[in-house]
């Protein structure tokens, strides 16, 4: 089986980079095995519905917009997105991961398992640096992603 932890954004307008931010702090402070893999999505959208097809477990990271608090989590599994109740708006990327995980399923290939973590933003003001408030949260998002992922037994590492 193989899990793709995937992260979108924009890092040019600081939290918008979040997904972005989540894998470069998972790269330099664990190691995976070969069937856990780790990318930086961007904004690209529709260009990357083949990795979201080979995966059989997919953890996405993205800002949202929702109501709360900016640094607030939202988990939703893939049954919210295929029946359209995430009351929630995605990031504004070009063709969101709402969009593409449509298209897979219309074409019979999404993946098994598929978790969206969304964060509130507290600021999409230009500049490559996350708000004090995400930057704090990666750690500890991290830990939650790699725990899950330890107890489906994958080994992982801490570098």
């Amino acid at each position: 089986m193989t899990t793709l932890i995937f992260g979108a954004g924009n890092l040019l307008l600081s939290d918008e980079g979040f997904g972005v931010h989540f894998i470069k702090y998972l790269q330099d402070n664990y190691t995976f095995p070969e069937d856990v893999e780790l990318y930086d999505g961007g904004t690209l959208g529709i260009m990357v519905t083949h990795l979201l097809e080979e995966a059989d477990r997919v953890y996405l990271v993205d800002v949202i917009d929702a109501k709360g608090e900016p640094g607030d989590v939202f988990r939703f599994e893939k049954e919210e997105f295929l029946l359209g109740k995430l009351p929630i708006k995605m990031s504004p990327h070009q063709i969101g991961i709402q969009e593409v995980l449509t298209l897979s399923d219309l074409r019979g290939r999404t993946p098994d398992e598929v978790t969206l973590f969304g964060v509130i933003p507290a600021s999409y003001e230009a500049g490559v640096e996350l708000s004090p408030i995400l930057a704090e949260l990666l750690p500890k998002l991290a830990e939650t992603v790699v725990n899950e992922l330890k107890t489906s037994g994958h080994d992982i590492s801490t570098r």
